[in-house]
């Protein structure tokens, strides 16, 4: 059966005038046009819909039957054409975003409130997790994306880098460091150091550059959440080596260098499953947590020719 839309909409013009030349003048077609549509219709439908009479256009039994059904066809469709619409033009929709604790923190709340103001019919739910959970949830459709440092090995996932994030010395106001513009890595040699266990990717990184400076890497204190080191620097128990949107935690006591010779950046990325399109939606938010993440992570100083370029390694950042 080859019932097209068009001929539902003549049936339902003529039922609503009542007569055949209004309904056409409605549709903007020629009256024998229209009369050719309800005639195929009824053809392919093998009923007589309308009854036609000199004065009026009269419905059958059927005709009353099939109105009540096609009229709903004809609604729930430009229902769909208008949601799709919506969706389009990022009226509507809903993405669930997944970040570890720390970038969860300090850059999803302002993405959230900025996409808000411009787009305030989005919904945005949070999943705040490890980079490896975040892989997996991505991968098997449970978040629409995820944003940190993952490794470049991860198959079947699609990269989009939001910035890059340098490490850097993290100390307070009593450490020798306090005036200093920068700080080279080797010049942590024997400074109470506080890191990260080494189950996280940062400390992982922490253990290139002290290697590299060929300095001997002896933690005074190791805690496994970004903002627990950033107590104990607070404290004066010592510094400590993180990423450069650590600072939006703490910065009233808390100083934070750049770390030269070499610095050791990584890029902070949004993932999405590779086999995928990309929704209106997730394109807007893309758009704006990429404008959030590089007023987080600046360009980083002093990066150059030496600077180590490095892919996140296997680990879970917090």
């Amino acid at each position: 059966m080859a019932v097209s839309l068009r001929q539902i909409e003549a049936f339902l013009a003529v039922v609503e005038w009542g007569n055949f030349t209004k309904a056409a003048e409605a549709l903007r077609v020629a009256q024998p046009a229209l009369s050719a549509l309800v005639r195929d219709l009824e053809a392919e439908l093998g009923l007589r819909l309308l009854d036609r009479t000199t004065r009026r256009v009269e419905l059958t039994e059927a005709g009353r039957e099939f109105q009540g059904a096609s009229a709903k066809i004809i609604e729930d469709l430009q229902t769909a054409i208008a949601n799709a619409g919506e969706i389009a033009q990022r009226k509507r929709g809903r993405l669930l975003v997944a970040a570890p604790p720390l970038l969860a923190a300090v850059m999803l709340p302002q993405a959230i409130a900025e996409l808000h103001r411009d787009y305030p019919g989005l919904k945005i739910g949070i999943m705040d997790a490890r980079s490896d959970i975040i892989v997996e949830a991505v991968r098997n459709g449970q978040v629409d994306c995820g944003i940190g440092t993952f490794s470049a090995l991860e198959r079947n996932i699609e990269r989009s880098t939001l910035t890059h994030d340098q490490l850097m010395l993290f100390c307070n106001h009593t450490s020798g460091f306090v005036d200093r513009q920068s700080v080279d890595w080797e010049e942590l040699a024997g400074q109470p150091l506080i890191t990260l266990t080494r189950d996280s990717g940062i400390r992982l990184l922490v253990e290139v550059g002290f290697e590299h400076a060929r300095v001997a890497l002896e933690p005074t204190y190791e805690v496994t959440q970004i903002t627990t080191a950033l107590a104990l620097v607070r404290a004066g128990l010592g510094i400590a080596v993180l990423p450069t949107y650590a600072r939006a935690v703490e910065m009233d006591t808390v100083l934070a260098k750049p770390l030269l010779h070499p610095p050791i950046v990584r890029d902070i990325i949004m993932i999405r499953p590779s086999d995928r399109s990309k929704s209106p939606a997730l394109s807007a938010f893309e758009t704006v947590v990429r404008r959030c993440a590089k007023r987080l992570a600046p360009t980083p100083s002093g990066v150059g020719d030496e600077s180590l370029k490095l892919g996140m390694p296997s680990g879970a950042d917090p």
